[in-house]
């Protein structure tokens, strides 16, 4: 046996189902050893990078790694995006590149780049495997350190000699870790601050939804807590789920990168005088925008300490799983009655002939009423974002795919790949703007070759609509926004694919209904008002997510 095939063996010995990625000439004992692999599917994307969000994402809905593979030079640095938003949005996946044999890497080289130093800003662990027999203590370190709080990405890369030279050991056993509890003087102190605060707050984070896609049940714990408490709640664009969006102690989503946005959209937060950060991490939304004067009291409750910042100083931080800290700290507290609950699925009216642009509220309804509550949205990046992050009612954690730590464009189509592929029962969507779309369209072909059915709803404004919408207000004027497009509906056949557009707002619920019941993959366009994003940032009522949507 090889240091190859060792190294699937080992990944085989992780649990991993798929490798996702491009074949290159120094990868050709890993191809040949997955090829031989009964329990790993590879994956062949069309481009690195579609591959590497394919790991992030479903790294992200699993919580176990997910894995991509590229060769040295182009095909590693075509990886490092993927990796870097794996990184930030704190989903763990391991990242294999090959290289150039050991006899060339210490000087100027065909292809060759020190992809270890290239990776390492952007992980949390990049080696090289340069001992065939230390391939099974790298991989379970790299497999440990991507999934341990907080998880991200890690980086392995195996030059070409060193894969086929023999080896004669076997994948180390695989062992979990377990996270200690919560001190009993921290939860003490936490409770005392919360009892002392007259306007407390809950911030619930992207840890929330993580630790339970680990199996912790963090998601059920916090809504007792929420309950108990009587404390209101908002929840960050990555948690989206996490909080029941009926429950009259919802607040609106938070996560806009604009001082004094979501504040003045959240007054409850603006006015606390304690705010309890659970699973908070500051990549979603940064603590200057929601404590600008630093004058609030912070609990910090997550399975790590706090990433100090000077408006993130915690007075008593609750380490620990999270869901053990919520239950005990709701044994400390007396129950308070809560609010009356508001009805579930309020209703947006608008005409059923309205032609043209569709308002983007509008659209994110009509996606909600059509989507079951376990279906999955992954996200692109940019305007429609926003809109979906604020106004789409969530009611299962992890169901809302959202890139907000390096928001990286580009991600809804091969995510949604990958969603498709872990949870092949549910409806996946790829909600994606123009722009985004078509920077990874070519794994379209991927989603056809695989017959992953996804449905890709494109919304068509022909702009880089949040820029646009930042340079109006800023400068008053536009730069380098508008493009030109395809037409989406030939763009689809050529794939070999259905292709839908809608002429008006009356089609909408049931072209896309359509598209989520042909069992293949689609393409919806969908006309977007790009007008609408001047008031992007505008005030919306709690509880006023999207529910479904009354066309008259």
């Amino acid at each position: 046996m090889n240091a190859a095939q060792l190294l699937v063996k080992c990944l085989e010995n992780e649990g991993v189902r798929y490798v996702f990625g491009i074949p290159g000439e120094e990868t050709l004992e890993l191809n040949a050893a997955l090829a031989d692999s009964k329990q790993i599917t590879f994956v062949l994307t069309r481009h690195e990078q579609g591959a590497a969000f394919m790991a992030d994402v479903y790294g992200r809905l699993s919580s176990y790694p997910g894995v991509c593979l590229a060769t040295l030079g182009p095909g590693a640095t075509n990886l490092l995006t993927g990796v870097a938003d794996a990184q930030l949005d704190r989903a763990p996946l391991v990242a294999i590149t090959g290289q150039a044999g050991l006899e060339r890497v210490h000087k100027e080289s065909h292809q060759y780049l020190d992809i270890v130093e290239m990776f390492r800003p952007v992980t949390k662990w990049s080696t090289r495997l340069n001992v065939a027999e230390a391939t099974p203590e790298v991989v379970r370190k790299a497999f440990r350190l991507a999934r341990l709080e907080k998880p991200g990405a890690t980086h392995i890369e195996l030059p070409e000699d060193v894969a086929g030279a023999d080896v004669g050991v076997g994948p180390l056993e695989v062992r979990r870790t377990a996270y200690p509890r919560a001190q009993d003087a921290t939860i003490d102190r936490a409770a005392e601050l919360i009892r002392a605060a007259k306007e407390p707050v809950i911030l619930v984070g992207n840890g929330v939804a993580r630790r339970n896609a680990a199996g912790h049940p963090s998601v059920t714990a916090l809504r007792r807590f929420v309950d108990r408490s009587g404390i209101p709640a908002a929840h960050t664009y990555m948690a989206k789920g996490v909080v029941d969006p009926w429950s009259p102690l919802a607040l609106p989503a938070v996560g806009l990168q604009r001082a004094g946005a979501d504040l003045a959209n959240v007054p409850a937060l603006a006015n606390a005088d304690l705010v309890i950060a659970v699973g908070y991490d500051l990549v979603e939304w940064a603590p200057s925008l929601w404590n600008p004067k630093r004058d609030k009291v912070v609990v910090h409750i997550d399975s790590t300490a706090a990433e100090l910042d000077g408006h993130y100083q915690p007075s008593v931080e609750v380490v620990g799983e999270p869901d053990q800290s919520l239950t005990a700290l709701s044994e400390r507290l007396a129950r308070r009655s809560n609010p009356a609950r508001r009805p579930s699925r309020p209703r947006v009216r608008r005409s059923a002939d309205q032609h043209g642009p569709l308002p983007p509220d509008l659209v994110v309804a009509v996606l909600r009423e059509a989507l079951g509550p376990e279906d999955v949205i992954v996200s692109d990046v940019g305007a429609h974002k926003v809109w979906l992050a604020r106004g789409f009612a969530a009611t299962t954690p992890n169901t809302v795919v959202v890139s907000n730590g390096l928001a990286s464009m580009g991600i809804a189509l091969p995510g949604a790949i990958a969603a498709k592929l872990l949870y092949p029962d549910r409806k996946v969507v790829a909600f994606t703007g123009d722009g985004g779309f078509l920077m990874n369209v070519q794994e379209l072909e991927t989603a056809r070759r695989l017959g992953t059915a996804i449905v890709c709803v494109v919304l068509v404004d022909d702009r880089l609509g949040v820029i646009e919408a930042n340079e109006r207000r800023i400068y008053r004027r536009t730069f380098a926004t508008e493009f030109g497009n395809p037409g989406f509906v030939e763009l689809a056949r050529a794939f070999g694919m259905a292709g839908f557009a809608v002429p008006s707002a009356r089609e909408l619920f049931t072209t896309l209904r359509t598209a989520l019941d042909l069992g293949e993959p689609a393409i919806v366009a969908v006309p977007w008002d790009h007008r609408a994003n001047e008031r992007i940032a505008d005030p919306v009522e709690a509880g006023s997510e999207s529910g479904g949507t009354l066309i008259t």
